[in-house]
């Protein structure tokens, strides 16, 4: 696909021209919504639901659940309902569920939000022309996806389409992370480091209290049953609490420096203007500092999670 007006490369390696913030849509093609070939799609006005059909992935992302919701028992039922303090009981558990909610809801928003993903098949001859590019311009082609790749967008060989902005592929979320969904990313990483931190001060605090006292008086479980449940909650806790503190830090740092951590790992050189620290921020969470920076619920439709019944699927991930 060549002309006097402009050169096509089947390169992946290289900074394109196209900003990641153009649209690159070519007839009803729209964004990260490909079912059952490189030309099916639904119209660009559509707002889609997003999952990867991945086996890896979908094990992992229900072992997540699994864990969260371990924790909550063991929370709940062995160390707050045993209690004799109400208020303590109260406000821990009003906490804990909280704060397990809103992780878990942060892990739903970014494994079904599509991370921004580039139509497939839209490096046609005829949108080609209609870009309408100066002599000498240069845009690259996918080779795997067959699509134009935006500036700063990098293929994935799980979701097997090219990202905006793609930061890495996270198998505990059954997603990639990029340029649409790494808020909620951010935020999931927040809540389970902060439940985890929770979960292992609880543990402390009831296995001091119950040293003090006799076990049975410390939880309607065998003593033998409530310590292996706190070991293995201890266990877990501390090995998500440095996984995903360490992931929100990192996290951070990509954000205020405007860059991914593949740019980083490839140690590109950035041929965008880099944003300012909050300007990098309120580009992610959308808007000035605020409460609903933390809120992962925000732009949640109902309608649109209802359309998940009437969902085509397709190759590698399906969408309504």
């Amino acid at each position: 696909m060549q002309s006097s007006n402009h050169r096509l490369r089947d390169m992946e390696q290289h900074h394109p021209l196209l900003s990641a913030g153009a649209d690159v849509e070519t007839g009803s093609l729209a964004a990260g919504v490909m079912v059952g070939g490189p030309h099916a799609g639904h119209t660009a006005g559509n707002r889609t639901l997003w999952f990867i059909q991945d086996s890896c992935g979908m094990v992992c992302a229900t072992m997540t659940w699994f864990l969260v919701l371990y924790a909550e028992f063991v929370v709940n039922f062995v160390m707050l309902l045993p209690a004799k303090n109400f208020w303590y009981s109260l406000l821990n558990g009003a906490t804990f569920n909280s704060l397990a909610v809103l992780a878990l809801a942060s892990h739903l928003r970014t494994m079904l939000t599509d991370p921004g993903a580039v139509p497939k098949g839209n490096a046609t001859k005829e949108y080609m022309e209609s870009l309408q590019l100066k002599p000498g311009e240069v845009i690259y082609k996918c080779p795997k996806c067959c699509s134009i790749k935006p500036e700063r967008a990098h293929h994935c060989s799980i979701c097997k389409r090219c990202i905006r902005k793609m930061d890495h592929h996270c198998p505990w979320v059954n997603n990639c992370v990029g340029e649409k969904n790494q808020r909620f990313f951010v935020l999931f990483t927040m809540y389970i480091s902060l439940i985890s931190a929770h979960a292992l001060g609880l543990s402390g605090m009831h296995f001091f209290t119950c040293i003090k006292v006799q076990w049975n008086e410390c939880s309607e479980f065998s003593p033998g049953v409530s310590v292996l449940l706190l070991i293995f909650l201890c266990l877990e806790a501390i090995l998500f609490l440095t996984f995903t503190a360490v992931m929100f830090g990192t996290q951070l740092h990509s954000i205020c420096n405007d860059e991914t951590e593949i740019e980083r790992l490839k140690n590109e050189k950035p041929t965008w203007e880099r944003r300012m620290r909050w300007d990098g921020m309120k580009a992610v969470f959308g808007g000035p500092p605020s409460l609903l920076w933390c809120n992962p619920f925000t732009g949640l439709r109902l309608r649109r999670l209802m359309l998940l019944t009437h969902s085509r699927r397709g190759g590698s991930e399906f969408s309504v």
